[in-house]
């Protein structure tokens, strides 16, 4: 073990201290301070590895830490899993290619967490063990809901670390002039080696790290912004009203969704899709009660909250400072213009901030902590991933729920790690040239469509039953797919018709309106002896679920 470890610290050292840094694609001069926090974050992760390792022994270390994450740590953790790249890079950009209306992308994420913290989170931690797929087939027929689950939970962590290993390859790309390739390599080894040893204890602490470090340089990065207005809102958004193209009008919202059906939709699903992350409902049972879970979604929420006010600031930062300094003024064209897929457009404007207000040094922090951002995601959802193959499938289906030796679960859990994160380098690599906003809106409609819709009615409607749960949750798991294929993103933009068949861009008013439908409707119509047995079993559910005590599970078929 130690000496994977060190060997995956020196190929990270290998692969800049070699001659392909020095490559065709290198895009701006070396950043030794990038390079040098850069290999600083992942030799001490790799040693966090190592330590959480040894720790590492039963089935319940490697998916949950053994329950011992306490509220706070745990809180830390979800706010570091769900600060992602596409929230610290994407959101800002947003803001400075759009002003004002980026805000609503932050606001919906947000929203998220209320839904998770009053309706779900307790409720949660007393009925699941490992996977929300727990919850779900409680009192259900384990093998059909534990498949439904655990290929909703796969889809969505597949399309979301499509985005996240493009997002770093074109990071690393940037930062040090490597080839895209090798970079995607990279990042899904140290996944790899982070999630097959480390377990869950080693993923939370990458997490808490990250977290700390990101608000320690967005909250430095906003302060050095509001410095230069003598932190008056007003005088900064007057300043970005006269420098920017747009003037005024980002101030206003309705620059990126234009209608009310595309807004309803795109909060339906940023809601109700984080409510279904499978990688952040996997975090509600590293704590060791339901009490511990609700601080953690206080914490939690506090931290986003905070971070995403920070983006703000951040983007409105970047309007001034980028396109305000003669400097950057190639920058800022590249920019609002979307820029090269090197430069990975508008979202490297908080990337080109950090370097306006702290030099090459600062530059290099926050370009660490972004790849540290993307690398402490990739594993949370590697290891939702494999716990949905190696738990749900291996364990319960396959096994039928019965007696599994701990030693092959875990070892199917570690050999699903290793083919997710090959399967997530080929397809980062893949999807390099891509369009990937699909790839993002996709898995957050799955989530909203396909996992929610089933977790929550299982947890609050007594009349659910496994037919309705299996059609309904297929239902909104095919109208989503099929919707994003039809909508203008990929039917226009990447088939190239001159029209989109589905006019909208977000399916989420859509999908989660068939599933909750069809799942109402074929559960009322299911008169079958195994209906009403499940209808009976919701009341002693109803008890565990609020009190943590109870049956160990009302379902034995």
């Amino acid at each position: 073990m130690k000496k994977l470890l060190l060997l995956g610290l020196m190929f990270s050292i290998t692969l800049f201290a070699s001659g392909t840094i020095e490559g065709e694609i290198e895009k701006q001069p070396l950043n030794m301070s990038a390079i040098i926090m850069f290999l600083i974050f992942v030799g001490g992760t790799l040693v966090i590895t190592y330590w959480a390792a040894k720790r590492t022994k039963t089935a319940s270390d490697f998916y949950t830490a053994g329950g011992g994450i306490t509220g706070f740590q745990n809180g830390m953790a979800i706010a570091g899993d769900y600060m992602s790249a596409a929230s610290f890079l994407g959101i800002s950009g947003l803001v400075y290619l759009a002003g004002y209306d980026g805000l609503i992308y932050s606001i919906g994420f947000l929203v998220g967490w209320p839904v998770i913290l009053f309706l779900v989170s307790e409720r949660l931690r007393n009925l699941g063990k490992y996977t929300f797929a727990d919850v779900a087939a409680y009192r259900l027929k384990q093998a059909p809901i534990r498949t439904l689950a655990a290929f909703g939970s796969i889809a969505t962590v597949i399309l979301y670390l499509i985005a996240q290993m493009v997002g770093a390859g074109k990071l690393i790309q940037l930062l040090f002039g490597l080839p895209y390739e090798l970079a995607v390599v990279l990042v899904g080894t140290l996944m790899i080696l982070y999630v097959t040893f480390g377990g869950m204890l080693a993923t939370t602490w990458v997490q808490i790290i990250k977290a700390i470090l990101l608000l320690a340089g967005a909250t430095f990065m906003a302060l050095a912004v509001l410095a230069q207005f003598d932190f008056s809102f007003n005088d900064m958004f007057a300043k970005a009203i006269e420098v920017h193209d747009k003037g005024e009008l980002i101030m206003a919202p309705g620059g990126l969704v234009g209608d009310p059906i595309s807004a309803i939709s795109l909060g339906i699903a940023l809601m109700f899709g984080t409510a279904g992350l499978p990688h952040i409902l996997m975090r509600f049972f590293t704590v060791s009660d339901a009490k511990e879970a609700r601080k953690s979604v206080f914490y939690a929420t506090g931290f986003i909250g905070y971070f995403y006010i920070l983006t703000f600031i951040i983007g409105f930062g970047a309007i001034i400072m980028v396109l305000n300094n003669p400097e950057y003024l190639d920058v800022a064209k590249q920019l609002i213009s979307g820029g090269s897929p090197i430069l990975g457009g508008k979202n490297m404007a908080a990337i080109h901030l950090s370097h306006a207000v702290g030099g090459n040094f600062f530059l290099g922090f926050i370009s660490a902590v972004a790849f540290a951002t993307i690398l402490a995601v990739v594993s949370g959802l590697t290891l939702a991933g494999a716990s949905a193959i190696s738990h749900d499938l291996y364990a319960n289906v396959l096994h039928k729920g019965g007696e599994v030796d701990e030693a092959k679960e875990m070892r199917v859990s570690k050999i699903a790690t290793v083919v997710l994160g090959i399967v997530a380098i080929f397809l980062g690599i893949a999807f390099e040239q891509q369009n990937i906003a699909f790839v993002v809106g996709l898995a957050f409609a799955i989530a909203a469509s396909a996992n929610f819709p089933v977790l929550f009615l299982s947890m609050f409607w007594s009349k659910l039953t496994t037919r309705g749960a299996v059609i309904g949750g297929s239902l909104g798991l095919a109208t989503a797919i099929l919707l994003v294929i039809l909508g203008p993103i990929v039917w226009v933009d990447i088939f190239g018709f001159q029209d989109a068949i589905f006019p909208y861009k977000y399916p989420a008013l859509f999908s989660v309106t068939v599933a909750f439908s069809s799942i109402c409707f074929f559960s009322i119509t299911d008169k079958s002896e195994t209906a009403q047995k499940e209808i009976e079993a919701f009341e002693a559910q109803d008890i565990r679920s609020q009190t943590g005590i109870g049956a160990e599970g009302a379902s034995s078929h």
